[in-house]
């Protein structure tokens, strides 16, 4: 099995399928690289796609001290992964957790980033919700230390915007919730603590948003209600940002509805390879509706 040493000595679990430009898949907190399968076969024909396990999350390895855990970390773990396969640079494309994985890695690591597909990003970021947000953290780590993960699993697969998978397609749900049970409970009360709790809110980063210039395309779900916000408050600040939305889909996008996703990722990564992604017309964004005065 291939592992990744990051630069903390952790090891982490990474599948490659295909070749020719890389296309790096970053998964969120109620995942694993096992989500991923349908991007791994779709982009795997054409490029060479990546995914792998975060800390915390086997096989790669699940450090029981959670100041081994932040958002920091997160970014620089998918260098990590490049690195272990000889890439300077590649398209990195997230979800939820690994969304913001993703946006941390365009800004600490902008050099490596061809692209970055941004998706699902905004849980706990809203102004006046980051309280509420971190209360849910601790109330998720103390269940998972005191009920297990497969009861976590049991209730955690049913938030209000993950019904949507569930209505949509019963057999791809029960695969992801059956997969959300074999996680560690270590690793997942870890993650909520070290990152997902102390993780800087998307309004507290306009500046360095503002700075990015590594192509973007950032990606929700209609009824992914947390997300809506800040997606749009992220195409607003980063200057080469695009906004799709997909319409009656929820959080779990990627597995939810492979299909969109993975044609409006394929037509952004055609664009950026040809060198026809746009910067922001400043034009675009005066204050008239018109343009008239």
């Amino acid at each position: 099995m291939p592992y990744a040493t990051t630069n903390d000595g952790v090891q982490l679990y990474y599948e490659v399928s295909g070749s020719g430009t890389p296309v790096i898949f970053v998964h969120e907190f109620a995942g694993d690289h096992r989500a991923w399968e349908p991007q791994m076969r779709h982009f795997g024909r054409r490029y060479m796609a990546i995914t792998y396990a975060a800390r915390g999350y086997p096989p790669s390895d699940v450090p029981d001290d959670v100041s081994k855990y932040s958002q920091a970390r997160a970014a620089d773990d998918i260098a990590a992964v490049l690195d272990a396969l000889g890439i300077a640079k590649a398209h990195v494309v997230g979800l939820s957790m690994g969304g913001f994985a993703t946006l941390h890695f365009g800004f600490r690591h902008p050099d490596r980033a061809l692209s970055l597909v941004v998706a699902g990003c905004g849980y706990g970021a809203e102004k006046g919700a980051s309280e509420k947000f971190r209360s849910e953290v601790d109330a998720v780590a103390a269940f998972l230390d005191s009920e297990g993960i497969r009861a976590f699993a049991a209730k955690y697969a049913y938030g209000p915007t993950r019904v949507q998978f569930e209505n949509k397609d019963p057999r791809g749900f029960a695969e992801f919730k059956q997969q959300l049970s074999e996680h560690s409970a270590i690793g997942a009360r870890n993650t909520q603590l070290g990152v997902q709790k102390e993780r800087p809110s998307l309004y507290d980063l306009v500046d360095q948003m503002k700075a990015l210039t590594v192509p973007t395309l950032v990606l929700t779900g209609d009824e992914d209600w947390p997300c809506l916000q800040p997606a749009l408050l992220m195409k607003q600040t980063i200057p080469t940002a695009a906004l799709s939305v997909m319409p009656n889909c929820g959080h779990t996008i990627n597995i939810e509805d492979p299909d969109q996703f993975n044609r409006l990722v394929s037509d952004f990564i055609v664009q950026v390879d040809a060198g026809r992604w746009p910067v922001r017309d400043p034009r675009a964004m005066v204050a008239s509706i018109t343009g008239m005065k």
